[in-house]
C-alpha cells in the first residue's frame, strides 16, 4: 500500500509585484496556515519516508515548516525542477519514478497540476485551496503501478475547515 499526500502550497504574497512568480514569498496567512496543517498532521501521527517539492520560493518555504511540525529534516525535502509549473504528466512522471522503499510520501506543489492528478485518479473535482491537502492510498506495492483503478481518497483537510 502506498500513501501519497499532495499539498498545495500555502497562501503566496503578491505585495512585491517587481518579483518574478518562482521567488513570490508567503503572506502572513500562509505563515499561520503552514505551521497549522503541518501540526495537524503530526497530530494524526503522519509522517512522510519522503518529502518532495517544487523548488519555487513559496513550496519551499510551506515544505519546510511543516517539515518542522512533523520532525522532519528539512535537509532531506527533495526539490524536483519538474514540479514548478508542472502539468498532470509531470506530476505522474515524478511519483512514478520514486524509489519503492518509500510508502508514504508528501508532495508539495501548484495547481491546476495537483487538482487534476486528484480529479484523474481520485474522482476529486473540489478546487484544492492553498495549504490543502489530498489524501490519497495506492493498492500496489510499486510508484510505477498506480493507477485510478488502484486509488482511494482518504482524507481532504484544508486550513478553513477548522476556523
Amino acid at each position: 500500500m502506498k500513501k501519497l499526500y499532495l499539498i498545495r502550497h500555502a497562501k503566496s504574497s503578491w505585495k512585491n509585484l517587481t518579483l518574478e512568480d518562482f521567488d513570490r514569498p508567503l503572506n502572513k496567512r500562509g505563515k499561520k496556515n503552514a505551521p497549522f496543517m503541518g501540526n495537524l498532521l503530526k497530530q494524526l501521527e503522519i509522517k512522510p519516508d519522503l518529502i518532495i517539492a517544487s523548488p519555487s520560493y513559496r513550496t519551499r518555504i510551506t515544505a519546510e515548516l511543516i517539515a518542522l511540525e512533523i520532525n522532519y529534516d528539512k535537509h532531506k525535502i527533495e526539490y524536483y525542477e519538474n514540479l514548478y509549473e508542472a502539468s498532470l504528466e509531470d506530476i505522474e512522471e515524478a511519483i512514478k519514478y520514486l524509489e519503492d522503499k518509500y510508502e508514504t510520501i508528501f508532495l508539495v506543489g501548484h495547481n491546476p497540476s495537483l487538482n487534476q492528478f486528484s480529479e484523474k485518479f481520485a474522482s476529486f473535482k473540489d478546487n484544492i485551496p492553498t495549504c490543502g491537502i489530498i489524501e490519497l492510498s495506492f493498492n500496489c506495492q510499486n510508484w510505477q503501478k498506480i493507477s485510478p483503478s488502484n486509488c482511494k481518497l482518504i482524507s481532504f483537510e484544508y486550513p478553513k475547515k477548522y476556523k
